[in-house]
C-alpha cells in the first residue's frame, strides 16, 4: 500500500522523534519472516523499551538527519526492520538477536550508537551491554567494595591489637 503525502510526513516525523530520544539503532533485512514471527518481535519490543518499525529507506533516511544516527543513510539498503533502543542501549541487540536464533534470514546489516556506524557483527557486542538494572548492581557493587575493605582492615588492626594487649595482661 502506498503512502500518500502527508502520511510519509507522518512517518518521518515518528521515526525522527524517536531517533532523537534514541540510545542505538539496528536495521536488520527481515525478508522471510513470518507474521506471527513479526508480531512476536513487536509484542517483545513494546515490552523491552524498543521502537520497532518497518520504513522505506528513503524515509528512513530523512527521519535520521540531524539525529546521531545520520551516519547509516548511505547503509540503508534492502528492505528493513529498524529497531530503536529507547531506554538500554542494548536492548534493539537483544531482541534482534534473540528473534535471529529461530529465523536464520532476520539478520542485522547496521548497527550505529554513539553517532557512529558500525558492521553487523557489532550487534553481539551491543547485546552484550548490561541492562540499566544491571549495570546500576554493578556500580553499587563496586562502590561498596572499598568501604567494605576498610572495615575489615579496620576490624583486622582492632583483632591484631586487642589480641596483643590481651596477652600482655595474662
Amino acid at each position: 500500500m502506498a503512502l500518500n503525502q502527508s502520511q510519509k510526513q507522518e512517518v518521518v516525523a515518528e521515526v525522527a522523534a524517536v531517533a532523537a530520544k534514541a540510545h542505538s539503532l539496528i536495521a536488520a533485512e527481515y525478508a522471510g519472516t513470518t507474521v506471527s514471527q513479526m508480531t512476536a518481535m513487536r509484542k517483545k519490543a513494546r515490552e523491552s523499551g524498543v521502537f520497532l518499525k518497518v520504513v522505506k529507506n528513503t524515509l528512513a533516511s530523512r527521519a535520521v538527519a540531524g539525529t546521531e544516527f545520520e551516519c547509516v543513510k548511505d547503509a540503508l539498503t534492502g528492505p528493513l526492520l529498524y529497531a530503536f533502543s529507547q531506554e538500554d542501549p542494548g536492548a534493539a541487540g537483544r531482541l534482534i538477536k534473540e528473534f535471529a536464533k529461530g529465523n536464520d534470514k532476520l539478520q542485522a546489516k547496521v548497527v550505529s550508537i554513539g553517532g557512529k556506524l558500525y558492521p553487523a557483527t557489532h550487534m553481539e557486542v551491543l547485546a552484550s551491554l548490561p541492562t540499566r538494572e544491571q549495570a546500576l548492581a554493578m556500580l553499587a557493587r563496586a562502590l561498596s567494595e572499598p568501604a567494605a575493605m576498610f572495615a575489615r582492615a579496620v576490624k583486622a588492626v582492632a583483632d591484631k591489637q586487642g589480641g596483643g594487649e590481651a596477652a600482655a595482661e595474662a
